[in-house]
Parts: C-alpha cells; sequence; structure tokens
C-alpha cells in the first residue's frame, strides 16, 4: 500500500508541475506534505521533516551553486567567454570548426548555467555559420551538446551537485568520471550526429542574434580565461588524482590535497582567484564584481528553491520509512542499480521536462540502492543525470530556448534537438557501464 501512495504521489508531482504548470517549488513540498500524512507521519512532526530537508540539502550545495554562479557570471561579463570563443574558433579552419565550437561549449560550459551559455554562445554561432557558409545545424548543435552534457554530467552544475549530495558521491571522482563520460557522449551527439543534419538551413530571427560584443583590448588573455574558468575542475579533480599518491593520513601533504579537495573550499579558492584574475587586475572595481554576482545569485535562487523542495520530500521518504520499503524492493528487481537510476530519471524527464527536476526527484527513490546494493555512487550520480537528458520534447524548456532561436518547426526541433539529447543520454549510460566495469 505505502508503494502505491508513493507511486501516486509521484505522478500528483508530474501532473502539477508538467500539466497545471504550477510553480515546481511550491508543488514539491505540497506533494512532501501530502506523503508525510498518507505515509503516517505525525502531523506535528511534518513541518519539522520538512524544514529538516531543505536544511541538509541546502547547507552544503548554497557555497557550491552560489559561487558557481558568480563564477559563470564573471566568466560572461568579464569577456572571457568570448575570449576563449574567439580564439578557438580563429585556430580551427573551417574543416574543423564544429571541434572549435565544441571545446568552446564544453570549457564555458563548466562554470556557466545551461541557459546562460546558451544564450551568450548562440550569436557566436550564428556569425560562425555565416562566414564560413556552413549549415547552421551543423556549426550549432555540437555547441550545444557539449552544454547540455555539462549541464547534465558535471559539478558545479546544479543537478548533478545535489545528486552527489544525495547518493554521498565524491565530487572530484565524480567530475573525473563525468569527464571520462562526456567525450564520447559530446562526440557522438555532436559532430558525428551533427554531420547528418547538413539539409537543414534554418534562418535565425534577427531579433534573436543580438548580444554584446567586447573589443580584444576588453578582454582577459586565452590563458587567463581557461584556466580561471576551470579552476574548479582543476583543483577538485586535481586532488582526486593527488589523494591516490598521497594516501598516509594525517601528514602535511595530505591535508593539503584533502583541503583544496574539499568541494567547499574548492569554490571558495576560486571565486577568490576569478575576483582577482578576471577582476581586480584587469581595473574593474569590486562594487562592480558585486554588482555581477548579485545578478548570479538572483538568477539561482528558484534552482535552489527547487533543490531544496526535492530536498523536503526526501526527508519524508526517509522519516515515514519508505525509502527503506523503497530500496528493499528495487534491490529485488534484476536490473542493474545504474540502469534502473537512469531509466527512472529518463521517465520523469520525459513527463516533466525539467532535467533538473528529473534527477532530484529519481534520487529520492533510488538513493536506498546505493546502501543496499554497494553500487557506487560517483557512477549512480552520473546514471541518473544522463538519464535526466532523455529525450527532450515540448514540455523541456530547451526545446523552445532551440527551436525560437533557430526558428525551426516542432517536427524538425523532434528530429534535430531531441535525437541529440536522446543520443547523449544513452550514451552516457553505456559510458558509465563501461567504467564500472573497471572501478
Amino acid at each position: 500500500m505505502s508503494i502505491f501512495i508513493v507511486l501516486c504521489g509521484i505522478a500528483v508531482l508530474v501532473l502539477l508541475i508538467g500539466v497545471i504548470k504550477l510553480d515546481t517549488f511550491l508543488s514539491f513540498i505540497l506533494v512532501a506534505i501530502g506523503l508525510g500524512l498518507a505515509l503516517g507521519i505525525p502531523v506535528s512532526e511534518i513541518s519539522g521533516a520538512i524544514k529538516k530537508g531543505i536544511g541538509d540539502m541546502l547547507g552544503f550545495l548554497v557555497i557550491i551553486l552560489g559561487f558557481g554562479a558568480m563564477l559563470g557570471k564573471l566568466v560572461a561579463d568579464s569577456g572571457a567567454a568570448q575570449r576563449i570563443s574567439d580564439s578557438l574558433i580563429k585556430a580551427f579552419p573551417n574543416k574543423y570548426i564544429q571541434w572549435a565550437v565544441v571545446i568552446t561549449g564544453f570549457i564555458v560550459g563548466i562554470p556557466m548555467f545551461y541557459s546562460v551559455g546558451f544564450v551568450i554562445l548562440l550569436p557566436l554561432v550564428f556569425a560562425v555559420a555565416a562566414s564560413t557558409r556552413l549549415p547552421l545545424l551543423y556549426i550549432g548543435l555540437p555547441m550545444l551538446a557539449a552544454l547540455s552534457v555539462t549541464h547534465g554530467y558535471l559539478p558545479p552544475h546544479p543537478a548533478p551537485t545535489a545528486l552527489a549530495q544525495s547518493f554521498g558521491a565524491d565530487i572530484g571522482t565524480t567530475i573525473l568520471y563525468g569527464l571520462i563520460v562526456a567525450i564520447p557522449a559530446i562526440i557522438l551527439g555532436g559532430p558525428v550526429f551533427g554531420s547528418t543534419l547538413k539539409k537543414y538551413n534554418p534562418k535565425p530571427l534577427a531579433s534573436m542574434m543580438s548580444s554584446k560584443r567586447f573589443e580584444d583590448h576588453e578582454m582577459p588573455s586565452l590563458a587567463n580565461s581557461i584556466l580561471t574558468a576551470l579552476f574548479p575542475v582543476i583543483l577538485l579533480a586535481g586532488a582526486s588524482l593527488l589523494k591516490l599518491v598521497f594516501t598516509e593520513e594525517g601528514t602535511l601533504l595530505y591535508n593539503i590535497v584533502n583541503f583544496v579537495g574539499d568541494p567547499v573550499m574548492a569554490m571558495v579558492i576560486t571565486i577568490l582567484v576569478a575576483i582577482f584574475s578576471l577582476g581586480l587586475s584587469r581595473g574593474m572595481k569590486m562594487g562592480e564584481i558585486s554588482k555581477t554576482f548579485v545578478e548570479a545569485i538572483k538568477g539561482i535562487a528558484m534552482i535552489l528553491l527547487i533543490i531544496a523542495g526535492s530536498g523536503a520530500l526526501k526527508e519524508v521518504f526517509i522519516q515515514s520509512g519508505i525509502s527503506t520499503t523503497i530500496g528493499d524492493m528495487l534491490k529485488d528487481v534484476a536490473i542493474e542499480p545504474l540502469v534502473l537510476a537512469w531509466g527512472i530519471a529518463a521517465i520523469i524527464r520525459i513527463c516533466v521536462g525539467s532535467a533538473t527536476v528529473a534527477g532530484l526527484t529519481s534520487a529520492t527513490i533510488v538513493a536506498p540502492l546505493i546502501v543496499l546494493t554497494g553500487a557506487n555512487p560517483n557512477l549512480m550520480v552520473l546514471a541518473t543525470g544522463a538519464g535526466s537528458l532523455m529525450f527532450s520534447h515540448v514540455n523541456d524548456t530547451g526545446f523552445w530556448l532551440f527551436k525560437e532561436y533557430f526558428n525551426m518547426t516542432i517536427k524538425d526541433t523532434l528530429k534535430t534537438w531531441t535525437v541529440m539529447e536522446t543520443i547523449v543520454s544513452v550514451t552516457g549510460l553505456v559510458g558509465v557501464l563501461i567504467i564500472n566495469q573497471f572501478v
């Protein structure tokens, strides 16, 4: 009976978000309250469960996501994103221009939220397509594939970071595995699939092509831009590798590596470096930098609330005991936990549209499997993240961003954008299963 109640709760969540279009945070809270009552949590304890779930989830993530948003905004506002893209475009001849935009999307996509990267880089894609006389989707889709993969797989993006928190994964190790999985996913979903789309020749609306362009002297150097944008990855992934060398706990080197490799410390160090390298050293005033940071935080406020709502739902599952029940039930299912996590996230993604909501909701369901089956938590993050990208269609804002910016029909958007998202999702699952054979 309790399993049926949970399924009804998830169905109501999908209905509220996907059909009624109720605010996602409010939907999570309402469903958490309803499930708490239905699963027998005393009325006097439901509020406490919701507050604990929100606090436990955000206590760690506010710093990671907050500083991640600040870094991404500073990378954009300082001209570093344009410097990276312009330099790579110049370095690659037309024959390999797809790879230039892929690398651009990947580097810029790591510190920058998906929608921001989309809006900033699309005008560049339009300009490159016009100057090279190459088909627009041939240029644009590889860049969007890179952005999508970083959004779904790699911290400090909201969903994978929250999943790492929920699953007890190590963020540095998750990034290392994520980079391995991301490369084939981007190649297949980007340049390989994009090469089949030369027959499409959409005409983007002129109103969609406006974007601020920096003069050369206004932008930081290429080395500065790339190192600052990738600094969190360098610290977290580098620390994970060094831990394989410095294994003796308590030594000075071990403590230093452990300190730098802590996600919170890594983001604090990164934002301090960025303030100097992209701001103060280039003549920006601290007031300007602070204004940039304020705007960045405004942009992630709703994302933080959505994550908070998922934390409330997760805590209701824990306090009602249903998490253990679900775990006991799923552990007997003859399906690899990684495949199960991917499949549940994919189903919710198709129903709800939001990759973030799909990943966070599925995490509340499959998290008990990690303890019960011994599944690798780092790979569970990636499998769930890959599932959350599956088959984007008309209920996904990314679908409409792509359709409107490229001025395409719904049918053609399904045949291009939706297929690309499906390719990177399935490839991600395959990559995770392969890594699982060796770790």
